[in-house]
Parts: C-alpha cells; sequence; structure tokens
C-alpha cells in the first residue's frame, strides 16, 4: 500500500496498490520534489473514466514503469471531482501547450509546482502517433538535466498566461446587460443546432441540459415554434438513443456519434441533475407523457442505486464491468429471447436487436446490443412495458460497474435542486423526502463545527474545503426547497450567500475564485467562467445571489451578480453554449420580475385550496420568477413578499406581483392562471 490507501476518493485508492510511489496533492509532495531536485509528474483522473483505467493497467500497475516513474520524480495523483482548483490550473496549462485536454491529465511540474509540459493519456509503448509513456518520462528528465533553464522559463510563462486566463480578458467595460444580449446568444444557439439528429455540433455528442433549459425559457417568451421544435427534436433523440438507459432509467455521460446510440457509458450524478432538470422543463412545457417518464425514472435510478442510507447521492457509476466497456448495459440476442420469452419478438424490433449486436469493446472484442429506440415515433408496444422489470431483474444479478461512493457536495446539491422541483411540479411527496433527507444531510455532514462547508463526504469522513461551486449551488438547491417546500429555508440561504461572498468573491476584480481566501496557496487563484459539463461557479452564484435578492429585497446580494453579467456581456452573445447557465441569470436582470406569494391554511377548500393555487404555479415553466407559499402570518420576517399577504375572506390566496407591487390578489386556480398569463403576456410585449 502507498499514500493513497488512506484518502476519501475511491479514485485515488484505485491506486493504493500501484508500485508507484504516489504522494496525494499536498506539501509533502512539493517538499520532498524540492529535497531531491525533481519534477513533480503529476496524474489527474477520476474513477469513472476509461482512458484513466487503461492507463493505469498499462503504465502505472507495471512495475518497470513505476521504477522509472520512481527514480525520475516525485508522483502525485489527484481526484478531479475531490480536488477541482488543482485540475482546472493544469487543465488550462496543458491546453495552452497542446490545443487539447481530457482525462487522464499528465503534468509536469518544477518543484514548486509551476507546469513546463504535458498531455493526457500515454500508451506504454509507442503507437498511434504517439510517444511511449516510458519514453516521454525519459525525454523529461533529460531535459530537465541537461536544459533546465529553458524549462523553467517556459513554466513561468505558461503560469504568466493561467493568471490572464482567470480574467477572460474582462474589464467590466461590457455592454450594459440587455435583452439585445439574449437575441444574440439564440442566434448562436440555432447556428450550432443539428436538425437532424438534435443537440449541438457534431460528434462526441453531450446532452448540453443547460442550452435545452434556455431553449425552453426562451420558447415560454417567444412562443417560436422551431424554439420547441429544437428542444423536441433534441430529448426525443436522446431519450430514445444508447446514451439513455432504456432498462434502468438514467443518463450516460455522452454520445460517441451523431445520433446519441453510443455512449462512453459511465453514469455521473451531475448528468441525472442536469437532464432530470431539462426533462422536467420540455415536460412542464409540452405536457408529453414522454418527457415525464424520463424524469421519473431518472429520479428513480438515482435513489435506487445512486443513495446512501444516510441520504447523500454517490457521484458515479462506471463505465466498466469485468473489463469490458459497458458489459454490464449490453444484451445479446439470445439473452433478450431468453428473458423477454413470448414478448421477444417485439422487444427486438422494438430496440434494435440484432444478433452481432452494434457496439464492440475495442480492447477486448466483446460484442453485444445497446437497446435504442429504433422508430422514435412508436408509441411502446404493450410488451415493453411487460418486459422492462424482467430485464431490469436479469441485469441486477450481473457485475455492477464500479460505485464511486464519495458524496460531492456541489453535485449533491444540483440534483437536490432538480429533485425538488421535481416533486413539487409531479407531487411527489416521497420525492420531497428525499430531498429534505438530503438537505440535512448536506448542512450536517459536509459542514466543520466553525461552520465552514466541505466538499467531499465517503462513508463517515469528510475531506477538503469546499470551493465557490459547492457554496453556490447549495444556494440555489436551498431557494428552491424556500420556494417549494418551505420558506424557512431562505435563513440558510441567507447563510451560504453571505460565507459564498466573504470567502470567494473578488473585491478588486468582480466575479467569484474557486479557491476560499482560506484555501492553500496554488501557482494562481482560479476563477470559472465558463460552464462546461456543470454549471461553473459563477453562472451558479449569478443565478443564487439574483434569486434570493428577488426573494429577500438585498441588493447587497444582487450587485456581484451584475458585476460578473457586466464583464461576460459581451462574450455570452457570441458563445451561448459556453454560457448557458449564466443566460438564466441575464435572463433575471433583463426580464421584469414575476413574484407569486400565496397565502393559507394547508389543504384547505379542496379545489381551491393552498394546494391548488400550488399547483397553478409549480406545474408551468415561469422564467425570471420566484414563488413563496406560507401560512398566514409566517415568513413576512424573511420575504417582503408575505409582509401585510392575508388570505381574502379565509380562502387560500395568490399574490402576483412585480417589484413587490401586486395585482389584484385571487383565491381559484383559473384566477391565478389568468393572473400569470397576463403578466408573461406583458414580458412578450415587451420584448417586441
Amino acid at each position: 500500500m502507498n499514500r493513497l490507501a488512506g484518502e476519501t476518493s475511491p479514485y485515488l485508492r484505485q491506486h493504493a496498490e500501484n508500485p508507484v510511489d504516489w504522494y496525494p496533492w499536498g506539501d509533502d509532495a512539493l517538499t520532498k520534489a524540492r529535497a531531491a531536485n525533481k519534477p513533480v509528474l503529476l496524474s489527474v483522473g477520476y474513477s469513472s473514466c476509461h482512458w484513466c483505467h487503461v492507463m493505469a493497467h498499462e503504465s502505472f500497475e507495471d512495475p518497470d514503469v513505476a521504477a522509472v516513474m520512481n527514480r525520475l520524480f516525485v508522483n502525485v495523483k489527484v481526484d478531479r471531482e475531490e480536488r477541482p482548483d488543482v485540475d482546472g490550473i493544469y487543465m488550462q496549462a496543458v491546453q495552452a501547450m497542446t490545443g487539447r485536454g481530457g482525462w487522464p491529465l499528465t503534468v509536469f511540474l518544477t518543484p514548486d509546482g509551476r507546469p513546463f509540459f504535458g498531455g493526457t493519456y500515454f500508451p506504454k509503448e509507442d503507437g498511434h502517433a504517439m510517444p511511449g509513456f516510458v519514453r516521454v518520462l525519459e525525454a523529461v528528465d533529460e531535459a530537465w538535466r541537461t536544459r533546465r533553464g529553458d524549462l523553467l522559463g517556459q513554466a513561468g510563462k505558461l503560469t504568466n498566461a493561467l493568471e490572464r486566463i482567470g480574467s477572460l480578458g474582462t474589464t467590466g467595460d461590457g455592454p450594459v446587460p440587455s435583452p439585445e444580449i439574449l437575441a444574440q446568444a439564440y442566434a448562436s444557439v440555432r447556428a450550432q443546432y443539428d436538425p437532424q439528429f438534435g443537440g449541438f455540433g457534431p460528434a462526441p455528442k453531450f446532452p448540453q441540459a443547460m442550452t435545452l433549459d434556455f431553449l425552453l425559457r426562451t420558447y415560454v417568451r417567444n412562443q417560436a415554434p422551431e424554439t420547441l421544435d429544437m428542444v423536441r427534436t433534441s430529448v426525443d433523440a436522446m431519450a430514445a438513443g444508447g446514451m439513455y438507459d432504456q432498462v434502468g432509467g438514467g443518463f450516460h455521460r455522452y454520445s460517441t456519434d451523431a445520433y446519441w446510440l453510443v455512449p462512453h457509458f459511465e453514469k455521473m450524478l451531475y448528468d441525472q441533475a442536469l437532464l432530470t432538470g431539462a426533462y422536467l422543463h420540455a415536460y412542464l412545457v409540452t405536457g408529453e407523457t414522454r418527457h415525464r417518464r424520463v424524469v421519473e425514472d431518472t429520479v428513480g435510478y438515482v435513489l435506487r442505486d445512486l443513495r446512501d442510507e444516510h441520504g447523500g447521492f454517490f457521484s458515479a457509476e462506471d463505465a466498466d464491468s469485468e473489463g469490458v466497456e459497458g458489459k454490464f448495459y449490453l444484451w445479446s440476442f439470445d439473452e433478450i429471447e431468453r428473458v423477454c420469452g413470448d414478448d421477444a419478438a417485439d422487444v427486438v424490433r422494438y430496440f434494435g436487436v440484432t444478433e452481432g449486436g452494434n457496439f464492440e469493446d475495442p480492447h477486448t472484442g466483446y460484442r453485444g446490443n445497446i437497446l435504442h429506440v429504433v422508430d422514435r415515433s412508436e408509441k411502446p408496444p404493450e410488451a415493453i412495458r411487460r418486459v422492462l422489470p424482467k430485464l431490469l431483474a436479469a441485469r441486477d444479478a450481473r457485475v455492477r460497474p464500479g460505485l464511486d461512493d464519495k458524496v460531492l457536495l456541489a453535485w449533491n446539491a444540483l440534483f437536490l435542486r432538480a429533485l425538488a422541483e421535481a416533486a413539487a411540479a409531479l407531487e411527489r411527496d416521497d420525492w420531497m423526502d428525499a430531498a429534505r433527507g438530503n438537505v440535512r444531510f448536506l448542512l450536517t455532514q459536509l459542514r466543520r463545527e466553525d461552520g465552514r462547508l466541505l466538499r467531499s463526504w465517503q462513508d463517515g469522513r469528510a475531506h477538503h474545503l469546499a470551493y465557490a461551486e459547492d457554496y453556490a449551488a447549495l444556494l440555489e438547491a436551498l431557494v428552491t426547497l424556500a420556494e417549494v417546500d418551505d420558506i424557512a429555508w431562505l435563513r440558510d440561504a441567507r447563510w451560504v450567500a453571505d460565507e459564498l461572498l466573504r470567502l470567494f468573491h473578488d473585491e478588486a476584480g468582480g466575479g467569484f475564485f474557486t479557491t476560499g481566501i482560506d484555501a492553500d496557496a496554488l501557482i494562481v487563484r482560479p476563477k470559472e467562467y465558463q460552464d462546461n459539463a456543470t454549471p461553473a461557479e459563477n453562472s451558479l452564484a449569478a443565478n443564487g445571489l439574483l434569486r434570493l435578492a428577488a426573494l429577500t429585497g438585498d441588493a447587497r446580494h444582487e450587485e456581484p451578480a451584475r458585476e460578473i453579467l457586466r464583464r461576460l456581456g459581451a462574450v455570452l452573445a457570441e458563445h451561448a453554449t459556453a454560457f448557458a447557465y449564466l443566460l438564466g441569470a441575464l435572463e433575471r436582470l433583463v426580464t421584469p420580475p414575476l413574484e407569486v406569494a400565496i397565502v393559507g391554511p394547508p389543504g384547505a377548500d379542496g379545489a381551491n385550496g393552498i394546494d391548488a393555487l400550488r399547483r397553478e404555479v409549480f406545474t408551468r415553466l415561469l422564467p425570471a420568477s420566484v414563488a413563496v407559499v406560507a401560512a398566514p402570518g409566517s415568513g413576512h420576517d424573511l420575504t417582503p413578499l408575505l409582509a401585510e399577504r392575508e388570505p381574502i375572506g379565509g380562502k387560500a390566496t395568490a399574490y402576483v406581483c412585480e417589484h413587490y407591487a401586486c395585482r389584484q390578489p385571487v383565491t381559484t386556480p383559473e384566477d391565478l392562471r389568468e393572473e400569470v398569463d397576463a403578466a408573461l403576456a406583458a414580458r412578450r410585449r415587451d420584448d417586441g
């Protein structure tokens, strides 16, 4: 066992028995490098990364390769999910050096942590126009010994470049946030749309849930059929393809082809979170039961397979099982016939099952069928409903992919928000109970006695200071809970927002740093502006702070969000898919607010009671809005929306407001619908 054996990260512990003398990231490794006058070899990956496993099997488990690594370098292994700060800095360095990035990330550093050379996956032997890993190690060592001055110069230039990257070249003097930026962003998304297979851009195709959400909100504003067509085509194609788990629910990471058939098979919690939200919003707009079914099955997958008994949600499931990529999810023709019996013919036709299969693992040659819906226009035959439980039971008897059972604060908060919103919209009390259990877990198990939030929890141990992403995602989740569950969650939301500002806000340059003022120093203090697989910390912060300010009326929380949008206004329009989540904050800033307050005793008056009014609000997609529900006389100390809001005639009553100035109060769902429709129509007129 090496030094990784005691880490909380399952990924690091996967390398605990390597013959490589691994260090976790920290002062010990850099001190050793300085004392030995050796470069640092930094290897970054994550547990469900297929090519990380390949490089580990080829090189890190090989005693001969490990001997070269141990002789020439101080070797450091990092889980990118636990340390996004370290990963972000050195990924940017490799992208600057090579023009591309990815994982595993392999970077060579000076003993003080500055990068001078790097890449991603290196094969053990020369091949595919790539140098073998041992040859790379020896070449770097020779350069370190004979041309150290050049390498140190390169390291200095790269570090200076990394400091500039954090600002995106922004000065704060960009265009004033305006609806015109939204219109330009919409045009940018349309230009990238694939009208044949849905999605945006060529293969490999990522689901881009944040872009789909932007389009759904845009449709509520513009009512343009082409806008909804882009969403429908994309979500239907993804749900019909192999990227969606047709048997067990949930989404794989991305599609390797343009038509969503062959995925990378890992399943990430953040994808389930963002896609649950996108499909829920699609259902609220379209009313299509197939979109609701995806929400139900995806939430069902997470609650069934990714939930810890204490209430947290695990990070991911691996792509591989038994050393074969995708084996857990593949089916042979004979298996389908055996499991499905008399229904097999319908299953074979509907899911495109063939004797030869449609996927082959390139490393092992293992073949099988990825189930996918051949004809997306066909309603599932009754046979499919009957056999899915049988297929799931048969699959559960297989060897499951590896589970990354660490609980990450930000990813949990992303799913928590989607879960609470879906629970309210679909009236699932069991889901809301799961959401409450999760937020209680996060606020206790990932918070130190002094109040500092932590990033990662595994098997009873919490580790690493939480990042801006964690605080901002939790803020978004708590604001959602305050809206759809209990206004009292606003107290926690305010505390998180104040800590976000205290620990991470850049008072001089604007925006939010990745790391807190109490974090260990790195070669630069990074900032992340661009949305990637998950929303960037600055996108989350801008949205969460604006939502909180809309509920509390506290301008102190609004101004830092305005600052971010002033800095990034110019690039938002040109690179919409890279800032899709931040576009939601822009919408809130430039759109007249829609505020709904509902007061009344729980469950009063049946069809015209508080539940009926709640239903009218939470079963619709209402962009740039906030809503609160409370018993009479409660919550007015938390939000001015509830100040002097009383039931009319003893009936549950709704107030539709703008900047806390309210229309005539209403007591029936029909009247509330008319009030909300009128407010939305006024927005459309303002948009022109």
